[in-house]
């Protein structure tokens, strides 16, 4: 394979990943393995000389669900010689992408739709120089997830009768997700300048009850990381925080069933850690304030069978008791 080629799906990955600004369900990635070369047209008058080839591409994707997405992008096949003459096959693909989970970082997935391909032809002496057309192409593989924007494929994917042969590719791919961004600080709202207080009077004192506070704040498949809408969540928290210095608050980590009940308690209380780092750092509450405690799966809310109860069981719990004083 050219080398242009060899180095164009390294180049790609790396300039989409630096444009990766804030959180959508697009993903880009690159492949590189071996093309091997079957079922030549007019079987008996044209041989296999060399069946194998360097090959790779670059592809980009979008989830319309956690299952399923559409895949498009760039494969060359590299090059075969059949019966004296090479062709140099390449092309554009287009397919579905079908995943199910089989762990909390991995999951199996399979491939179904088209392949628009160039097949160039070199060395005949009737000065034929190849064709194009389109090529049904289907695949599967395994794809593990280093963390929430990472994950590499071990992949296989067949092209199906490109006029000349069919095509066997199996590679390994690496896959940038685009991710959410960095929580930014909330100022919280100004304190309103107190009233002069009026001259004392002999009054009857009264109970002020002041309301407890909770919010769930969800997070991301295998992630321990805030976003924007968790931290305007926390702002009502750390105002009744700072308002009251006596009150306290409850920061509880959750997960869902996948993975190890080891992995998930260490998952939870990450979880729980970050949104009290949080709060200390951006509203100076004080640590001694704050108590931390993670539960990891054993206190789901709703199914862990489904995508959406799962989504829910990934919480962290947000809690300062209410309590009444005598104003």
């Amino acid at each position: 394979m050219k080398l242009k080629y060899s180095v164009l799906p390294l180049t790609a990955l790396m300039a989409f990943s630096a444009i990766a600004e804030q959180s959508q369900p697009w993903y880009v990635g690159a492949r590189v393995g071996n093309a091997h070369y079957t079922d030549a047209a007019y079987n008996d008058v044209f041989k296999f000389e060399d069946r194998d080839s360097i090959a790779g591409g670059v592809f980009f994707g979008y989830n319309f669900k956690p299952w399923f997405a559409i895949e498009a992008g760039y494969t060359d096949l590299g090059e075969a010689k059949l019966s004296g003459v090479t062709w140099d096959i390449d092309g554009f693909d287009i397919v579905g992408k079908a995943s199910w989970d089989l762990t909390e970082n991995t999951e199996i997935f399979g491939k179904f739709g088209g392949f628009r391909f160039d097949n160039k032809a070199s060395g005949l002496s009737t000065g034929y120089t190849g064709r194009d057309g389109w090529a049904t192409t289907v695949g599967a593989g395994l794809e593990y997830f280093f963390n929430n924007d990472l994950s590499t494929r071990l992949e296989y994917q067949y092209y199906a009768d490109m006029i000349e042969a069919d095509a066997h590719f199996w590679g390994l791919s690496l896959v940038y997700n685009f991710g959410g961004v960095e929580p930014m600080p909330v100022e919280p709202a100004p304190m309103p300048e107190p009233e002069p207080e009026p001259e004392p009077m002999p009054v009857e004192p009264m109970i002020v009850e002041v309301e407890p506070i909770t919010r769930n704040l969800y997070f991301a498949f295998d992630s321990g990381e805030l976003t924007q809408d968790d931290v305007q969540k926390l702002v009502p928290v750390a105002e009744r925080l700072r308002t009251y210095p006596n009150s306290q608050l409850y920061v509880i980590g959750h997960t869902d069933s996948r993975g190890s009940a080891e992995y998930n308690q260490k998952l939870s209380e990450k979880r729980a850690t970050t949104v009290a780092a949080y709060l200390e750092q951006y509203f100076n509450i004080e640590e001694s304030r704050i108590f931390i405690e993670g539960r990891g799966e054993e206190q789901p809310i709703a199914t862990n069978e489904t995508d959406e109860g799962r989504q829910q069981n990934r919480r962290v719990e947000v809690f300062t008791p209410g309590f009444s004083y005598e104003k």
